[in-house]
């Protein structure tokens, strides 16, 4: 069994889309995953499952979540090796360490290429954006809410689709997955 990290898409967000994280968990659980874990209610999952391809188990919690839960979106999965190593590449250490709330690692279904990451950094504002493999670290200095490099931006210049998680999450669900 490898241990997983899940990050379901645009769940949970404005009475949109919402799914409680007990039946996720029952759902993993009836999928043959092991010891299914959430944190928040914005759809953040670690449980371990069979080795196999990360697609393929993207595949498969999209399909069992939209026939056994009626939810349609999309999972973002990682396991162990990526999510450590998406720590260590992280080229904003000092926002990490000074302002983690504000600075987001978007998750993305396929490695943006140099020049639609360029582009995303060209439309910042204060914003700055820097691409490592799967995935969009971004800054926020003055705050999310009011930025114009929005997810949908971001989403139409790298030409994929993604989540996005503030770097508070993302140490809480690396420790998660290493308890």
């Amino acid at each position: 069994m490898t241990t997983r990290i899940a990050l379901l898409r645009a769940v949970n967000l404005g009475g949109q889309s919402t799914v409680r994280m007990a039946d996720l968990r029952q759902l993993l659980e009836k999928m043959g995953m092991a010891n299914p874990r959430s944190l928040l209610q914005s759809g953040n999952l670690v449980f371990e499952s069979p080795t196999g391809a990360e697609s393929a188990v993207e595949s498969a919690l999209e399909t069992a979540t939209a026939s056994g839960l009626g939810l349609r979106t999309q999972f973002f999965v990682r396991g162990i090796a990526e999510w450590s190593s998406l720590l260590e590449n992280n080229p904003f250490s000092a926002e990490a360490a000074g302002d983690p709330s504000h600075l987001l690692v978007v998750f993305l279904k396929d490695a943006p290429s140099a020049e639609s990451v360029h582009a995303v950094d060209c439309l910042a504002g204060p914003e700055r954006a820097q691409a490592w493999g799967r995935h969009l670290y971004v800054t926020y200095p003055d705050g999310i809410g009011r930025s114009r490099l929005t997810m949908s931006v971001i989403e139409a210049k790298l030409h994929t689709r993604g989540t996005a998680r503030n770097w508070n999450t993302v140490l809480k669900l690396a420790a998660m997955a290493q308890a």
